[in-house]
């Protein structure tokens, strides 16, 4: 074959053709931004043309909206495991600041869709919406925990919101800014919110971890 030759389409099953377009998109969209990216790129990125994406998604709307879901889908699922194994409070903490910090760390693109401005097309969920549902379930183990030491476990709520915020927005910061590794940056966010200011350590780790350098 030469090579002016055009390579033939490689044939998918539906649902890994769908993934595939998936991943695609939440490469462009991350990279470039909801308007930035177009159909043409994204069938071009994944060597189809422009009517397997619409019949897979019906347009750009519909792939965006597809991408935000399994990516919220994700990052429930990574803290959801992170805090159903029985622990400590303070190893809790440590386990979901970490999910994030990883999520981050290992689909970077789709942080940066989740944390953009989502386009008005209506029915995206958004990253606010992502971090409710995180602070309700952070919200319950708080409640058991408020209840067992004699505090109100009506707080819970607002201590969650308070905690997920928290780590939320260092996540932000840290998808651009990678000056510490994750584990530095999770044992500096449980350092806060476990110690307290007026208990801070001036070289925190994480408890499962060795120090770092």
């Amino acid at each position: 074959m030469s090579s002016g030759a055009v390579r033939p389409r490689v044939r998918m099953p539906a649902v890994q053709r769908r993934e595939q377009l998936l991943d695609v998109g939440r490469e462009l969209f991350g990279q470039k931004g909801y308007e930035a990216a177009s159909i043409e790129e994204i069938a071009a990125r994944a060597e189809v043309s422009k009517p397997v994406v619409y019949e897979h998604f019906g347009g750009k709307d519909g792939l965006y909206a597809a991408v935000v879901e399994r990516e919220m889908r994700t990052v429930l699922d990574r803290f959801t495991s992170a805090l159903a194994a029985p622990g400590r409070p303070r190893e809790l903490l440590e386990r979901a600041a970490l999910a994030l910090l990883e999520y981050i760390e290992e689909h970077t693109d789709g942080f940066r869709v989740l944390t953009r401005d989502a386009p008005v097309t209506g029915g995206v969920s958004t990253y606010s919406s992502l971090i409710g549902e995180v602070a309700r379930k952070v919200e319950h183990i708080l409640g058991r925990q408020f209840g067992e030491r004699g505090y109100d476990p009506r707080l819970a709520e607002l201590y969650s919101q308070a905690l997920v915020g928290m780590v939320s927005l260092v996540g932000q910061w840290w998808l651009d800014n990678r000056s510490l590794g994750k584990d530095r940056v999770a044992a500096h966010l449980v350092n806060l919110s476990y110690n307290g200011l007026a208990h801070l350590d001036s070289r925190p780790v994480l408890t499962d971890r060795p120090a770092a350098p």
